[in-house]
């Protein structure tokens, strides 16, 4: 074994020892959507007196954790995200009224001596002043001005005494003891129920405690030490909330609720195993698929791709990031991606295998990933470029997906360039595999390359025709858009978006009529199965939310909440925003890439085709009225680098083509290219088609439109990248005129009795001579001499 293959056979025993580790001893963290469970987004707003940015934010979020960590949440997750947001993750939390209540108390925490009863009609008499119902009762209370504030609060903790029996407590330590004591002294100066021997402890305009000083208390003296017990009927639920509250005191700015998403146990149950069987089916049938097709190769494919899979969960676990209900869709989906590397360099072996007449397997495979590299690096990094992308600009489980994507992208180029590599040139190095070229499945070239060297179409004759019916798809599909419009996701308008699971199948107009009779005329009812209800309306408090979920249980026999999901209008107008910049971003930086790694005139015909899939594609679900989303925008964006490695494909092919034969016209080039690159595409499209299928069909409601847009897209972009970028290619290279390097002429060659035939990448041509089109300079002619 040469010293390269040893290389490239110790990194991969190293890449797979490591994962291993790493698969057994780090756990992937999974995300609400699959555990189950509430996210809150909390905004920080400024005041008159302090500004909401990154610092305030900070001591914020300090606040929040001691009240998270109160509320007993097993794991839960609490992070800044840019200057003024808080991402709150409560695993478990199936109601997220409680935690919202609690997470959003904003105003300063004070305590008050109590100056008496108040009637119904009295009001505060003097400055600081206030009258509220204490906690227990209602009973109206007129509290004098603050004595002390939520500053001046050391720690509070709820003990239960097992000792006494008495049950649960609160102790509350004071960093200002004497300010204490001087409050109760004077209240203690009061008989015994008396009002005005309590003290109210205030928090958001609302009495939380109003205990009464102990007889035991001197007049005067009061309660000494700093530190106290508010004893009662206390649960220990409600002591442990009269602690966090009391400890976690007043934030130092309002924050609000700008998104609220929570999902059931039950649903993120369903999605993974929904996904599992996508993935298992899905891999199956693509393994089948390349064994069959290239036969040991195959099935030292189907090996490196199990190593992809351990790879890219190892990748998650250690970079800790969470796998949300996209992003495992995302996983499956890269199972396909991986293929199409494993796919270009068999398909470029067995080219080389039979044009080169290579002596052995081993220097066909060896040729054939050397050939194929530079298309690998392109199409990977194009993809790469789509998920950065989600991940910067996207939120939530959409970044996820795009976490995942990444990550799938490079174990999927280790997996095809190193181990595959490792096993294929061991297996061929083998004398029995020697003596049996055709076990490889690199020895043949193939019935599809077959059929199109028989055939020999010449596609790119008249490239107008193609782009004259790009030209009629488009307008079909813009018209979708102009004449149904967008059914924009909540994530986009602002709103609320909630999922039932009902005791019976229900209408959608019957519960429509409820909800208009309960005081929701506006709200959006779809049905998406059998006992599955969806509710869409705008913005609602959650006591609102409790009372559409009353009207939904009385039509259907009983509801349970199975995903709730709140944006803010003024982050729907954000996604929005962020969507459309993400679009642009990825237009721009596939031409800027493709325009340095080909010429000017590919980049711009691949990127034309990019936005003719995203238009394609958005007009489609704008006819179906399916809902557009930020799964749909991860879609949209992963058929955007999908898309492009067609292109770059095909590009690849020519640009090394027009290296070897610089005087032939583009559109001759343009058609061997096509024509050698079609089985990869065919081989890879079944493949994908497999995973996309399984996802469509088994991943359930979740993931149907995800499948359903990646299936469409992947069509549509198969089609662009041959027949629309090339074409256009074609006529833009016409229009200038003007081929460096001593290319001359157009990109259109005349057929007629000199017709080009292709033949596993070689030139034939019957008369030798083939004529310019009018894009070229005046009189140049090329020569193709056949041999």
């Amino acid at each position: 074994m040469k010293r390269p293959a040893r290389v490239r056979a110790l990194f991969a025993l190293a890449v797979i020892a490591a994962s291993v580790f790493i698969a057994v001893t780090v756990p992937v963290r999974l995300g609400l959507d699959l555990r189950g469970g509430t996210q809150i987004v909390l905004e920080t707003r400024s005041t008159e007196t302090v500004k909401a940015d990154g610092e305030a934010t900070d001591r914020t979020l300090e606040v929040l954790r001691g009240r998270v960590d109160a509320l007993g949440v097993a794991e839960p997750g609490i992070v800044r995200s840019g200057d003024n947001r808080i991402i709150v993750e409560l695993p478990g939390v199936q109601d997220p009224r409680k935690a919202a209540d609690v997470l959003g108390r904003t105003a300063q925490l004070s305590v008050h001596p109590v100056l008496g009863a108040a009637a119904a009609s009295d009001e505060a008499r003097a400055e600081g002043e206030r009258v509220l119902p204490d906690e227990q009762s209602g009973e109206r209370l007129r509290l004098a001005a603050a004595s002390l504030t939520g500053q001046d609060v050391k720690d509070a903790e709820a003990l239960f005494d097992q000792q006494s029996g008495a049950g649960w407590h609160v102790t509350v330590d004071f960093e200002d003891g004497e300010g204490w004591a001087r409050l109760t002294g004077e209240a203690a100066c009061h008989p015994a129920g008396d009002p005005q021997r309590r003290v109210a402890i205030v928090l958001d305009d609302k009495i939380i405690s109003s205990p009464q000083v102990d007889p035991s208390v001197a007049c005067g003296a009061g309660i000494t030490g700093g530190s106290t017990q508010i004893t009662g009927s206390f649960t220990s639920d409600e002591a442990k909330e009269l602690a966090l509250l009391v400890k976690g005191g007043a934030l130092p700015v309002p924050v609000e609720t700008v998104e609220q998403r929570t999902v059931g146990p039950t649903l993120g149950a369903e999605a993974i195993e929904a996904s599992a069987w996508a993935a298992v089916v899905g891999t199956a049938l693509t393994a089948l698929f390349i064994i069959v097709v290239y036969r040991l190769m195959g099935v030292l494919a189907t090996l490196a791709l199990l190593c992809y899979g351990l790879i890219s969960y190892a990748g998650l676990a250690a970079l800790g990031a969470t796998l949300t209900l996209p992003g495992l869709a995302g996983f499956v989906l890269a199972i396909g991606m991986a293929v199409d590397a494993n796919v270009l360099v068999f398909e470029r072996a067995r080219e080389e295998y039979g044009a080169r007449n290579r002596p052995s397997g081993r220097s066909a495979l060896t040729a054939g990933f050397k050939g194929a590299f530079s298309a690998i690096a392109d199409s990977n990094i194009t993809t790469l470029i789509a998920a950065a992308l989600l991940f910067v600009l996207a939120s939530g489980p959409v970044k996820g997906f795009g976490v995942t994507l990444g990550i799938g992208v490079l174990a999927s180029m280790i997996s095809a360039l190193v181990i595959t590599r490792v096993l294929a040139e061991f297996a061929v190095a083998r004398t029995w595999v020697h003596r049996r070229p055709g076990f490889t499945g690199l020895a043949s070239i193939g019935r599809v390359r077959t059929y199109l060297t028989r055939r020999d179409p010449q596609l790119m004759r008249r490239p107008r025709r193609w782009l004259a019916v790009s030209a009629v798809v488009l307008t079909v599909a813009a018209a979708g858009i102009v004449v149904r419009g967008l059914n924009y996701g909540v994530e986009f308008t602002g709103g609320r978006l909630i999922e039932y699971s009902t005791g019976t199948a229900v209408d959608p107009d019957r519960a429509r009529e409820a909800l208009a009779d309960a005081g929701f005329p506006q709200a959006v009812v779809q049905s998406s199965g059998d006992d599955k209800l969806t509710v869409r309306t705008e913005e609602l408090t959650n006591a609102e939310a409790a009372e559409v979920a009353d009207a939904v249980a009385e039509v259907g026999g009983g509801a349970e909440k199975v995903r709730d999901e709140l944006i803010g209008p003024s982050l729907g107008d954000e996604l929005r925003r962020n969507a459309l910049i993400a679009l642009g971003l990825a237009l721009g930086a596939q031409l800027l890439y493709l325009a340095f790694r080909f010429r000017w005139m590919f980049g711009t015909g691949a990127v034309a085709a990019l936005a003719h899939d995203v238009v394609i594609l958005t007009g489609v679900f704008a006819w179906l009225g399916k809902p557009i989303d930020g799964v749909f925008l991860a879609a949209l964006l992963t058929v955007i680098g999908y898309s492009v490695n067609d292109s770059v494909v095909v590009f690849d092919r020519i640009r090394e083509l027009w290296r070897k034969d610089g005087k032939a016209p583009l559109a001759e080039v343009t058609n061997r290219a096509i024509l050698q690159t079609v089985p990869r595409t065919v081989n890879t499209g079944i493949g994908v088609i497999f995973i996309l299928a399984a996802l469509a069909l088994l991943g359930g409601d979740s993931l149907t439109d995800f499948a359903l847009a990646l299936l469409i897209g992947m069509l549509v972009g198969t089609y662009s990248s041959v027949l629309t970028a090339s074409p256009l290619a074609i006529e833009l290279e016409a229009f200038a005129g003007d081929r460096k390097g001593g290319r001359g002429g157009s990109g259109r060659a005349k057929s007629g009795a000199g017709r080009v035939k292709s033949d596993a990448g070689r030139v034939k041509s019957d008369a030798g001579r083939v004529k310019s089109g009018a894009g070229g300079r005046s009189g140049s002619r090329a020569e193709a001499t056949g041999k």
